[in-house]
């Protein structure tokens, strides 16, 4: 990384175009609802195939990582030389995954499905948050939450879906959601046109983009500030998606059903915070989200591990809200640190994300074996803590500066 300089590059679009933003955001959605059909049918999983659970924990971190090795990998290819229909390639990818993971009969085939699938996370990512940007109009909060919102719904109906089809059904009903990822494939193709005629349409020109005057020093402190808090967000957030439903079903008694109720309330509290959080961001800058979505969580996730059940969900809602603005505020201060570098800068963060939610799954369900499921929720707890190193961040007038 050099000292900040003029440079050029093709320029995005001056009117957000949000046709695109919005098919971004659904097909986030299918994508994710893929994703979550992992994680919300281990339970099932767990008893059929006898696993203990840091096999579950090998699950995540077998999906997790392959996500995350492969996205910086593709961010990096992709800024140099755009390849529009990698979008459905990607969503192939996991088309594929699910049936193997429908029709597996052995832990190592169902581990050769978390693979694929993400795989298809690793193209997806990086590069449907690039056509984001390309089509924010300068409204980059704004496109990167409702970008990741449409995760977060996915996210969030992934459990119920599982829930009231895959559990009364069985795992064979996986299969059933292969639907949603060829209506994916279809709306990444329009997309991947849109994608390829801005492409066209903008090849040639060239325009100054505007640039910070921080050096390079404050540029990779703050970079690996944001990865510290990466960090953070995430190894909680694994710890709610891996390991909730199995702590209210040991600690209250519930219901595989109700915990996958539980767990939807949780996620569907994240979905509305990201909605609510980009455009916070927009308007007093990333680093205003960012304090508010880490360090703020903090009083509410110490308290839960001591909440009766009622006040577990409801600290949980309050948590998942405010916790998830700060993801896209990341993002796009980042790709702001490092102007010209979307699908690099992407690739980075999104692989970040999903690998630190892998290794912690895999070390969390360790612990789980050892001390218990709610040593785990005990520990967790503090992690928001971290967000107090937000203080190193620059400010918007800092980064905005040409």
């Amino acid at each position: 990384m050099s000292d900040p300089q003029v440079i050029t590059t093709a320029p995005t679009v001056e009117v957000t175009v949000l046709p695109i933003i919005l098919a971004v955001s659904f097909c986030h959605m299918i994508n994710d609802i893929m994703q979550s059909m992992i994680s919300a049918i281990y339970p099932m999983l767990k008893s059929d195939y006898a696993l203990d659970f840091w096999q579950i924990g090998v699950l995540t971190f077998a999906f997790q990582c392959t996500a995350s090795l492969f996205q910086p990998v593709i961010g990096t290819i992709t800024d140099k030389k755009p390849f529009p229909y990698s979008l459905p390639i990607g969503m192939g990818s996991t088309f594929i995954g699910l049936f193997l993971l429908a029709y597996s009969h052995t832990y190592g085939m169902l581990l050769v499905a978390s693979c694929l699938i993400g795989i298809g996370s690793a193209v997806f990512h990086p590069e449907s948050s690039r056509v984001a940007r390309l089509a924010a109009g300068g409204r980059y909060g704004f496109a990167q939450a409702t970008f990741q919102v449409g995760g977060n719904f996915g996210q969030s109906i992934g459990p119920l879906l599982a829930a009231f089809i895959i559990v009364p059904n069985g795992q064979g009903s996986v299969a059933w959601f292969s639907a949603g990822a060829l209506v994916g494939i279809v709306v990444l193709t329009i997309v991947a046109r849109w994608y390829k005629a801005h492409m066209l349409a903008n090849k040639g020109r060239k325009r100054v983009l505007k640039q910070h005057n921080l050096s390079r020093r404050t540029v990779v402190l703050s970079l690996g500030v944001l990865t510290i808090l990466t960090f953070s967000k995430n190894a909680y957030m694994a710890s709610i998606s891996s390991y909730y439903t199995f702590y209210v079903i040991e600690r209250f008694s519930v219901t595989v059903q109700q915990s996958q109720v539980m767990l939807f309330i949780f996620l569907g509290a994240v979905a509305l915070g990201t909605v609510v959080g980009g455009p916070i961001g927009d308007r007093f800058g990333s680093k205003v989200v960012i304090w508010f979505s880490i360090l703020g969580a903090l009083p509410f996730t110490l308290a839960m591990p001591y909440a009766n059940l009622p006040m577990t969900i409801a600290l949980s809602a309050v948590i998942g809200f405010i916790m998830a603005s700060s993801f896209p505020a990341i993002l796009v201060m980042a790709q702001e640190l490092v102007p010209g570098r979307v699908g690099l800068i992407a690739g980075i963060f999104f692989g970040i994300a999903f690998g630190i939610g892998g290794i912690a799954a895999a070390v969390l369900g360790v612990f789980a074996d050892h001390y218990g499921i709610s040593f785990v929720y005990t520990a967790c707890s503090f992690l928001p803590a971290l967000g107090l190193l937000t203080v190193l961040l620059p400010g918007r007038r800092e980064l905005r500066v040409a």
